[in-house]
């Protein structure tokens, strides 16, 4: 175990302790750094992305594949249906749901991902937001179909002018989340986040990396991983995820790759043309994490670069610090 601290949570705190926090980039090579410390500690391996949730999404998601799977407990990978519309506040309660069953008590947790609101939401706690019934979530699905985002941000303007004048008239997503809480609970979205909730790890004892590559490495990685996805069945996961006949708006839908191939096999585009532009939004979207990191992280980050021997780095942190 490599001195490593395996207390994992206190479970009278509710907080996990020795957590092993590993921020980066799509495509930056953290699931492969995460992979490598858990089968030197013993540790768990807890996604902290977004999209990796989603089933169906296996390869477009570059989720661990059978053979990463079996060298070391992954938990949180491919568990919520594509139809649902997940959120960090869900996320967070799935953690919750490992800290209190014990799941991480006894072993290193280790939290990996791209997604830098799960990590701030981790690490610093987030308001508590009310129960949405499926009726309500139902009727401003319909609504925003109907009606369109800036109608429904008209509505929002009259109904909660505070959050509405906070939100862009097209910003569907976030209009739709005001409008079901205030629906739900008959109070703004603000006052709900006004309330802080509380962190999930105890942070005097936590390690924090985020990896920052080399920019052009990066994007060579984007591209090659890319072509690798094709090739393990890329287009037959966009198939089946087509065939629910989801909502476009829901965020699986989004999932970068789904709709340039879906526009390819509909004859939209051409197959060439739809690489491309998933590889473009690969690449922007890897920028924008990486600006997330560098402005919304701490100073408690350490802070990987180009030349930085990551597993070496790693590895020592932790096993030093405990």
């Amino acid at each position: 175990m490599s001195g490593i601290d395996n207390s994992g949570a206190d479970a009278g705190e509710g907080r996990v302790k020795n957590a092993i926090l590993i921020a980066g980039p799509t495509a930056s090579g953290k699931s492969a750094l995460a992979l490598d410390l858990a089968e030197r500690t013993g540790g768990v391996i807890v996604n902290t992305d977004s999209m990796q949730g989603y089933s169906v999404l296996d390869v477009l998601t570059a989720r661990p594949d059978a053979t990463e799977l079996a060298r070391a407990p992954h938990l949180l990978y491919g568990h919520v249906h594509p139809g649902t519309a997940y959120s960090t506040g869900a996320w967070l309660r799935d953690v919750m749901g490992l800290i209190g069953d014990g799941t991480l008590l006894e072993r290193p947790a280790i939290f990996v991902g791209g997604t830098g609101l799960y990590f701030r939401a981790l690490a610093e706690g987030i308001s508590e937001m009310p129960d949405i019934p499926q009726r309500v979530r139902d009727r401003w699905r319909y609504e925003l179909k109907e009606q369109g985002a800036v109608k429904l941000h008209g509505i929002l303007l009259r109904e909660d002018s505070r959050a509405a004048m906070q939100l862009k008239p097209t910003d569907s997503q976030r209009i739709v989340r005001a409008l079901e809480v205030l629906d739900a609970s008959g109070r703004s979205i603000l006052d709900w986040q006004a309330q802080r909730g509380r962190p999930l790890i105890d942070r005097p004892s936590a390690r924090f990396f985020v990896i920052e590559p080399d920019r052009a490495a990066l994007v060579s990685r984007i591209e090659a991983r890319f072509d690798r996805m094709l090739d393990k069945g890329a287009l037959d996961e966009v198939r089946q995820l087509v065939a629910l006949g989801l909502d476009p708006a829901l965020p699986a839908m989004k999932a970068i790759g789904v709709r340039e191939l879906q526009a390819a096999m509909a004859g939209q585009s051409s197959f060439p043309e739809a690489v491309e532009r998933a590889k473009i939004a690969t690449r922007q979207y890897a920028k924008r994490q990486a600006t997330w990191f560098r402005n919304q992280l701490g100073p408690e980050w350490q802070r990987l670069g180009p030349g930085d021997d990551l597993e070496t780095t790693i590895h020592t942190q932790v096993t030093n610090t405990t």
